[in-house]
């Protein structure tokens, strides 16, 4: 109860008992309700600021990323003094080949030799943005599209080419489940680990809100993927049913406006310099916190995963007899029923005549069924 319901119990109170009572109690027990609401309708708001369109709010900090054909005005980018970050696409599945000879998939020498060049400008582009991101004071991230293949060779290709500083962000993107076009979860854990073992730092792991929620209902299987923070992906005004989720009691990041979701016509957020198509993602802090957590790379804590059924009572044990068994019950109804072995019988003092050839009594089934249900 609020403190503004018990001052008003207190003042209704009658100093005796009487009628007044009977009217007096609903009226502070529906005061008392109506305070509660109103607390209760407040404070779930707060709680779930970072949920609802946090973007259209002052404080939160915004970080673009973006891959090698994304058209970046830097000069009218920079005006939006809310970005905070920016993270480039580095290197996508396996290694590109330095030569062109040999097997190619079907690939002729002349688009080889293409590929290979875009390799290089995409590349260079890499290296270009991260020197103007971070002369103008955006901190500055790398993330691997992870595709079927070795994850340790993909882990070694992603260092390789984003040669990530200590103060800078790694990530690991698994756009799905299905392993025929992307990582596997297992081969995720992989590359996670061989990450930490060469940097000293865990990558994020951005994915989408499928991934995600399977990843948290299996983090048994996935104890590194499912403890990384997260980069959550999903084109929605709000999510506030979406966590806690496994080990993410929040969001690392939200991409929550891309290409999919944002046209010339509507955008939940319009970045100066850039095309409808480009990612834009906000962090449930202000820049100043974000410039902390950014490339801390630690693990999230783990969780207790849900409790088992409690098992059910064991069935005490029947005592094991001495074979053969013999069931007793007196034709005449003068002795008890008596149930037990040969040798405990002989005990009963009854003749032969008394037993039949099996050591089983010959009153009826239905003679003894009856008795045995009045014991």
């Amino acid at each position: 109860m609020s403190t503004t319901a018990r001052i008003i119990a207190g003042a209704l109170q009658p100093s005796s008992g009487g009628p007044i009572g009977v009217v007096v109690r609903p009226l502070v027990a529906l005061v008392a309700g109506l305070a509660f609401s109103l607390g209760s309708l407040f404070l779930p708001q707060t709680a779930r600021a970072v949920d609802q369109e946090p973007w259209k709010k002052p404080e939160p900090a915004l970080v673009i990323d973006a891959y090698e054909l994304n058209i970046v005005d830097w000069q009218e980018m920079l005006k939006n003094k809310r970005i905070a970050g920016f993270v480039s696409k580095a290197s996508d599945g396996m290694p590109e080949s330095f030569s062109c000879t040999g097997d190619h998939k079907g690939d002729s020498f002349a688009h080889c030799k293409t590929m290979w060049r875009k390799y290089a400008v995409s590349r260079e582009l890499y290296q270009t943005r991260r020197m103007v991101a971070r002369a103008s004071g955006l901190l500055w991230g790398a993330y691997h599209l992870a595709r079927p293949g070795n994850p340790i060779e993909q882990a070694n290709h992603f260092l390789d080419y984003a040669e990530p500083a200590a103060d800078e962000l790694m990530v690991l993107d698994i756009e799905g489940i299905d392993p025929e076009n992307f990582m596997s979860l297992a081969d995720g854990e992989i590359f996670a680990q061989h990450i930490k073992t060469r940097t000293g730092r865990y990558p994020m792991l951005y994915t989408n809100h499928t991934t995600a929620r399977h990843i948290a209902e299996n983090r048994a299987l996935y104890p590194i993927l499912s403890r990384l923070p997260l980069w959550y992906a999903r084109y929605k005004p709000g999510i506030r049913d979406v966590f806690p989720m496994g080990n993410w009691d929040s969001y690392a990041l939200w991409q929550f406006s891309s290409g999919a979701n944002c046209n010339k016509r509507r955008c939940p957020y319009r970045i100066g310099g850039t095309l409808p198509d480009i990612d834009v993602n906000v962090a449930p802090m202000d820049a100043a916190r974000l410039k902390v957590e950014w490339a801390k790379g630690a693990l999230l804590p783990e969780k207790p995963l849900p409790s088992d059924p409690a098992p059910a009572q064991p069935v005490p044990a029947i005592p094991t007899l001495d074979p053969p068994v013999v069931t007793l019950v007196a034709a005449n109804g003068a002795r008890p029923v008596c149930i037990g072995t040969r040798a405990a019988l002989s005990q009963a003092a009854l003749s032969p005549a008394e037993l039949g050839v099996d050591g089983m009594t010959t009153s009826s089934i239905a003679t003894r069924g009856p008795r045995i249900a009045s014991r």
